[in-house]
Order: C-alpha cells, then sequence, then structure tokens
C-alpha cells in the first residue's frame, strides 16, 4: 500500500485552486505580494542611497546573492510584478543575468 503524506491546509487550499479560480487568484496574489516584500527586504539589505536617496542595487548582486537565490523561486519574475506594482523601477523589460549584472534596480517605496 502507498501511504500519503499528510497536507497542510494551505497544500489543501492549493490542490483545491482548481475547481475554485477566486481562490487560486487570492492565493497566487498572496504568495505574489509575499515575494514582493521579501524583495523588497533584500533590496534593502543589499542596496545602497543613491544620489537622490532612493535604494539602489545592481541585478547581478541580487542575483548572486545566496540568500536572495534561496528566497526566490523566480527572481525575475518578482522583480517584473514588483515594477508593474510601481514599487521598483530598472530600465529594461527583461532582466537577464550576465547581461544586466550592471543594471539598477531602484526602491521607489521607502
Amino acid at each position: 500500500m502507498i501511504s500519503m503524506p499528510a497536507l497542510s491546509c494551505c497544500d489543501f487550499m492549493f490542490l483545491n485552486a482548481a475547481s475554485d479560480p477566486v481562490l487560486f487568484k487570492e492565493k497566487t496574489t498572496m504568495n505574489v505580494e509575499h515575494e514582493i516584500t521579501l524583495l523588497v527586504e533584500e533590496i534593502r539589505r543589499l542596496g545602497t542611497r543613491n544620489a537622490d536617496g532612493q535604494v539602489s542595487v545592481k541585478f547581478g548582486v541580487l542575483f548572486a546573492d545566496e540568500k536572495c537565490a534561496n528566497l526566490f523561486e523566480a527572481l525575475v519574475g518578482t522583480l517584473k510584478a514588483a515594477k508593474r506594482r510601481k514599487i521598483v523601477t530598472y530600465q529594461g523589460e527583461l532582466l537577464l543575468q550576465g547581461v544586466h549584472d550592471n543594471v539598477d534596480i531602484v526602491l521607489l517605496q521607502d
């Protein structure tokens, strides 16, 4: 007989999300908001104040940081979501490791 691992209430909610689009959207939105909050904390930790007094960090620094690598499943996706919400800004649409290491990620909300 195959034993199944116990499911937490969060796992159960996620598994049932396919049958409830509203629940899926709420769970996804909560995860994105949480990831953006973590991103802001990491930008503050790794960044420095620029001439305008805003906290700024290079994409390469953020991408190469071990803590960030463990925190973010999709750093670029989290950055795009934060940019859409006008929490951060940076040049370009898509950031790639190596090519865009010197791009400044600027925290707009302090």
